[in-house]
């Protein structure tokens, strides 16, 4: 491939400045949601992941890993994943790697994908997590993801958000 094709940029172009200061608000807000819940209740309501969620909820609100089929079930699944491969198989280093595989599985085929929630197998297994890890971060903190997306979202254009919800239905 010649270089002059490799130096010319495809990338799609950026999103206009309104849609990237509304995605920011969107993420302050969630984020910061969870945080403050974090604050005041003394137990951990933020995941790393919950970061990567809010890039998709308000980068690509249209994206099927946006949805909240894919956030909710996603979370809740990969993360149920790694609980009981915790539990049964313990914390070994090949644990992890099962944990990740079978949640995608999962995933795959509940069609809950969302990329973020492929991390936590491996939170919960470095933790040591208990079953209360799938309510508290984990349920909460998608809600509020997918609750701050459906008011930010359809406040930036009426009605877009979300495509569907957990049945696959408007």
């Amino acid at each position: 491939m010649p270089i002059s094709k490799l130096l010319r940029s495809s990338a799609p172009p950026a999103p206009s400045l309104y849609f990237t200061f509304v995605s920011f608000v969107g993420t302050l807000l969630a984020i910061g949601v969870t945080g403050w819940l974090s604050h005041v209740s003394g137990t951990p309501w933020l995941m790393a992941s919950f970061g990567a969620s809010c890039v998709l909820a308000f980068g690509v609100p249209d994206s099927p890993l946006a949805q909240p089929r894919s956030i909710i079930g996603g979370h809740l699944i990969s993360t149920a994943v790694g609980l009981l491969i915790l539990h049964t198989l313990g914390n070994a280093w090949w644990a992890g790697a099962i944990a990740v595989g079978l949640a995608l599985a999962v995933m795959q085929q509940t069609r809950t994908l969302h990329a973020p929630a492929g991390a936590n197998p491996l939170v919960v297994i470095s933790a040591g997590a208990s079953f209360s890890f799938l309510l508290t971060p984990v349920l909460i903190g998608s809600l509020v993801i997918v609750a701050v997306a459906w008011v930010i979202n359809n406040a930036r254009h009426r009605n877009s958000y979300p495509k569907y919800w957990l049945v696959g239905l408007r």
